[in-house]
């Protein structure tokens, strides 16, 4: 029986960075739409690999080689690669190979809400053929403005996940049950603001953990704020997120910008307290209802930690539950294909 082929398409696929998350849960969706889903990208544990897509290759992908990794495709879904211009030269290559066929763009960063890409007019690009999701609706309005006509999906996320073993894991890190432990489960670069995150944690008297590791160029000023930090830090990546989350005692969030923001979200659903910085669309999240530390309010934070309130905490998780399903992503994706007459 033919099963219509669908390919994802971005620099890396299948790792721990936001985009490969969220475009893991869209592979499931699109699975369970009818699609068979194949993977294809420059980094990552993907179906294709093709040389030249990752962040860090000095050359454009091969037409032939794209072209090849995507001839079965009869719909294809692009995760942020025409959207960030990380690589414009591989940008380029893959809009012009999917000019004219069935694609459906999801926005997660484009140009314009980064200082350093600003100046960056190209991308999205935009065809007859295609069509266009965002993952907020900050940037829905923008690309309206820009001409370009977008729908919002946000994020999914699987709204009973596992409990996690707070006690296995603080053992692994060293640390017994009375120490304050705030987590930071990001990738290490500067707009994450960790910085202010070792402030907090050092003005609540704790002990910081940093998840992930340093890319962008920030290995130096990595090593640098670490150094001068004023309170005992982890940097350790290998651990479950589940585990993470049952450990912390506080989610530190203190970005400065982000196109989402999982975190938050994936503490409502852990009942964990979280700190989170005044970024855009973390507004516009919170907005919803969240009961959501400022990450400067340092005094806020520590009356909740020395004496919590379930109530605020199951507040967050059941809002979670209601605006950030992974069914919910699944309904408004078809909803999208249907009228685009794209579902199998």
């Amino acid at each position: 029986m033919h099963r219509t082929r669908c390919a994802i398409v971005s620099f890396r696929l299948g790792m721990a960075d936001g985009v490969s998350v969220v475009a893991a849960s869209w592979q499931r969706a699109l699975q369970e739409l009818g699609f068979d889903v194949v993977t294809v990208a420059g980094e990552g544990p993907v179906d294709r690999r093709v040389r030249g897509l990752a962040i860090d290759d000095h050359e454009p992908p091969n037409t032939a080689d794209l072209a090849a990794a995507l001839a079965d495709a009869e719909l294809v879904v692009v995760e942020n690669l025409l959207t960030i211009p990380m690589r414009l030269e591989a940008s380029r290559v893959v809009a012009d190979q999917l000019r004219g066929r069935p694609t459906l763009l999801h926005h997660h960063d484009p140009p314009w809400q980064r200082d350093r890409y600003a100046h960056i007019t190209e991308l999205p690009p935009d065809d007859p053929a295609w069509r266009h999701v965002t993952i907020n609706d900050l940037t829905r309005r923008q690309m309206a403005e820009r001409g370009i006509e977008a729908v919002t999906i946000y994020n999914g996320f699987d709204t009973n996940p596992s409990a996690g073993d707070r006690d296995s894991t603080r053992a692994l890190l060293g640390l017994d049950d009375a120490t304050l432990l705030v987590a930071h489960p990001v990738r290490a670069i500067a707009r994450k603001n960790i910085p202010a995150a070792l402030e907090m944690t050092a003005a609540l008297g704790g002990t910081y953990w940093l998840l992930g590791r340093a890319e962008e160029g920030y290995d130096a000023e990595l090593a640098r704020v670490l150094d001068a930090a004023a309170c005992p830090w982890i940097h350790r990546s290998h651990a479950p997120i589940e585990d993470v989350y049952a450990a912390a005692d506080l989610i530190a969030f203190p970005s400065t910008w982000e196109g989402f923001g999982n975190p938050p979200i994936e503490a409502a659903l852990h009942r964990r307290a979280v700190a989170v910085g005044p970024y855009p669309v973390g507004a516009e999240l919170a907005a919803l209802g969240f009961d959501w530390f400022a990450a400067d309010d340092i005094g806020a934070i520590a009356g909740f930690l020395s004496d919590p309130d379930p109530a605020l905490l199951e507040r967050n998780r059941s809002l979670a539950e209601e605006h950030f399903s992974y069914q919910r992503v699944l309904e408004l994706l078809a909803t999208e294909l249907e009228q685009a007459g794209w579902l199998p």
